[in-house]
């Protein structure tokens, strides 16, 4: 890059740092008194389940390069010894405040509005005593299988995340000497918090630990129980395989998935105050330093508090329902198909139901015109009606699924999923190996009443799954256009095949086109700019990680074009750096739903163009997985893309934050009474209450922006230039893609 300073930490932020600063975000909304208070403990929950993934695979996958001897730096500058330094400082601190907003802010502010979480000596009331001692009785104990470690009964195999009870024991009998170790797994089949009966009107819970502790002395007779506590060992999650020893992909992921229950453990959580016999007898068990210990000032495993949100009947504690708006055909359309034919049709859920999503699957499975159907499946929901769908259809049709093994925690529901469609005659197929079929695609094949055979196309920027649907925002297309529905065919080809085309237009596919492309169309921003002509780049994803993509930014943004990106998650990318990125702006936006589209704009000369699909700027997306972006040929479309849906985002002053140069992420601070939230808006729009006309100036002054935190960062050496890893590397594993949503908490 020309004119650029070379010092890597002054041009790019760390994933793993930007990714805690992303799960601060989401835990700032824990903290925020103007959220409904049971959405506040939704969100911390979510805070707890995204930090585990991130333990079990970013912070595993770092141990991992550092144990195989990897020390060159990445493209931030830092080596995964200094990555490592950085990341765990930072748990600490947020392990500290997530415990904090439990303990002084949300429990009693719960208990304040009826909603109490009990320890066992809180409960006074002889029924509830009672009842919680018959459910042991009942439901706990014949679960339970006690153990105590000693020379015949060797330390058990805790498994991946599962909550156990330890006991300091010294056995009664005269002449025993020293303590011992009991070991109690808490069954994962039983709810963690356990709701007692009230005669008061509250809604009272016990934690399920916290019973088991009570009554461990009738299962250790014979020995004094010293001291009790909760804890918990996540594992490294990685999956590693050699496909091309293995019978099949499905046998090769069925494989590892019974070893990832048993990985090398990478953190232990404990409760404050645990004996510290304890502790050091569990540390060295586990082989752990200290700095993998975290001490939890309340119950250990925080994303189970999400059974506080959804266990408690109080709407008025939540976030108010609203009826998303259903898709309507025009009165002259005698069907779906025929409004088609006249013209696509575009769905922003979850304002838009995603009903009409499933019904195109349904009408296509029972209308006798249709006689092939096709679609990838990357996640989906257990009692998926596409599932059913797809099932009766392969009855009668041509039934082609491409479904993704590889879909990180849905593994095993995707391995059913699999052989039931198998079983049923669907053609099932696992994409091509080494990549993750990631792409939203579902096709159908139909003899129209006029005698031509049409293909039916939805493409989309979220999973087929109808539950995450309602509160996921993504992008549907539905579209008859023949150019878009032949470049489908070809994709399903590449997948089941490895057919590889000469040209996916008008589709942008990975790894083949899009991240030329994509570069392609942000050079093409800079020539219009640097002709004076209409440049602008308004891009919305997920994550911005890829280097080449930084740069082509960076290059756009010294060549004049205005640039907002609005990225919910990781950016790499530095906004404000003088010379560099000076016509860059960042936002992320995290709110009520999870932001999931992405949707990118260029203004390119005046003939403005907008792409919707499955990918991030990101390695993974653009090189390791099969995606797909489609582009909005209607101009209506297009228009409610940029004028409805990007302008509300870039107006929004309640939920966004603005990244500084720093990496921070302060709040937008809107003028006293100019608050405009933008998912608000759209539920308004969606519902009839509100027009376009509403959204305010989508601009911000560096005086609406609250100052950044003071922020210290370990130095690092210049890293030398960055290059692809060969095949031989293991490389660290991404996130999964369900982070920051309840569909993510274990």
């Amino acid at each position: 890059m020309n004119n650029v300073n070379p010092d890597p930490q002054s041009l790019f932020i760390g994933r793993d740092e930007s990714w805690l600063r992303f799960n601060r975000r989401v835990l700032e909304e824990a903290q925020d008194p103007e959220n409904p208070l049971l959405e506040r403990v939704k969100f911390l929950a979510i805070t707890a389940s995204n930090l585990d993934e991130f333990v079990e695979i970013r912070v595993a996958g770092i141990m991992q390069r550092i144990e195989d001897g990897y020390t060159e730096p990445g493209f931030d500058g830092l080596t995964p010894r200094q990555t490592l330094d950085v990341v765990v400082d930072s748990l600490h601190n947020f392990v500290r405040d997530q415990y904090r907003c439990w303990t002084t802010d949300l429990r009693p502010a719960l208990f304040n509005n009826g909603v109490r979480v009990l320890a066992w000596g809180d409960i006074d009331d002889e029924p509830q005593r009672a009842y919680a001692l018959d459910y042991y009785q009942r439901e706990v104990d014949p679960l339970l299988t006690p153990i105590t470690i000693d020379p015949a009964h060797p330390f058990p195999r805790v498994l991946n995340k599962a909550l156990c009870v330890a006991l300091l024991l010294r056995r009664k009998r005269k002449g025993a000497t020293g303590a011992l170790l009991g070991v109690l797994t808490v069954p994962r089949a039983l709810p963690r918090l356990i709701p007692l009966p009230s005669t008061s009107g509250t809604h009272d819970f016990l934690f399920l630990h916290d019973l088991i502790e009570h009554n461990a002395i009738g299962m250790y007779r014979g020995y004094e129980i010293l001291s009790t506590t909760a804890f918990r060992v996540t594992r490294n999650s990685n999956l590693y395989f050699q496909e091309e020893e293995s019978r099949s992909l499905l046998d090769s992921v069925r494989s590892e998935l019974h070893n990832r229950r048993k990985g090398d453990a990478v953190r232990l959580e404990i409760e404050e105050g645990a004996d510290a016999e304890i502790v050091d007898r569990l540390r060295m068990n586990f082989e752990l330093d200290d700095t993998q210990v975290f001490s939890t000032d309340g119950p250990v495993n925080l994303s189970r508090l999400m059974n506080l949100y959804t266990d408690t009947p109080r709407p008025d504690l939540k976030f108010k329902d609203f009826l998303a708006k259903e898709l309507r055909l025009h009165r002259r359309s005698e069907d779906l198909f025929d409004e088609l034919r006249h013209h696509d049709l575009m769905l922003h859920h979850p304002f838009d139901s995603y009903d009409a999503v499933v019904n195109f699957i349904q009408l296509g499975s029972q209308d006798p015109r249709v006689v092939s159907m096709k679609q990838t499946l990357y996640r989906t929901s257990s009692d998926s009606p596409m599932f059913h769908a797809l099932t009766e259809a392969a009855q009668t049709k041509e039934v082609t699924v491409v479904v993704e093994l590889m879909a990180r925690f849905d593994e095993a529901s995707n391995i059913r999923w699999a052989r039931n469609l198998e079983d049923a005659g669907v053609q099932v197929f696992h994409g091509i190996v080494g990549l993750k079929t990631h792409c939203k695609l579902a096709m159908l094949i139909r003899h129209d009443p006029d005698g031509v055979t049409r293909r039916y196309a939805h493409l989309g920027t979220g999973n087929y799954n109808p539950n995450t649907a309602r509160f996921y925002t993504d992008i549907s297309l539905l579209t008859a256009d023949p150019e878009i529905t032949a470049s489908v065919h070809s994709v399903f080809n590449y997948l089941t095949a490895h057919s590889e085309s000469d040209d996916y237009a008008p589709l942008l596919v990975a790894p083949l086109t899009l991240a030329e492309s994509t570069i392609r169309m942000i050079h093409r921003e800079a020539e219009h700019a640097a002709a004076g002509r209409p440049a602008r780049i308004i891009a919305k994803m997920n994550s911005l990680l890829e280097q080449a993509v930084i740069e082509a930014l960076y290059a756009a943004s010294r060549a004049g074009v205005q640039i907002d990106l609005i990225v919910r998650g990781i950016c790499s990318l530095r906004p404000g750096i003088p010379g560099v990125s000076d016509n860059i702006r960042v936002r992320s936006v995290v709110g009520r739903f999870l932001e999931h589209s992405r949707i990118f704009y260029f203004a390119n000369g005046g003939e403005d163009e907008v792409y919707c699909g499955s990918a991030d700027w990101m390695p993974r997306n653009l090189f390791e997985r099969c995606e797909v972006v489609f582009p909005i040929r209607d101009a209506q479309i297009r228009n409610r893309i940029r004028n409805e849906i990007l302008a509300a985002y870039l107006a929004d002053t309640a939920k966004s934050r603005i990244e500084m140069a720093t990496g921070d992420y302060p709040r937008v601070r809107a003028p006293e009474g100019k608050c405009f939230n933008a998912q608000d808006f759209l539920i308004r729009v969606a519902e009839g209450r509100d027009s376009v006309d509403a959204i305010p100036e989508p601009a911000w002054k560096p005086e609406m922006v609250a100052p950044a935190p003071e922020t210290t960062r370990k130095s690092a050496a210049p890293p030398k230039k960055r290059r692809r890893k060969p095949a031989a590397e293991k490389p660290i594993a991404e996130s999964p893609e369900t982070v920051g949503t309840p569909e993510a908490v274990p």
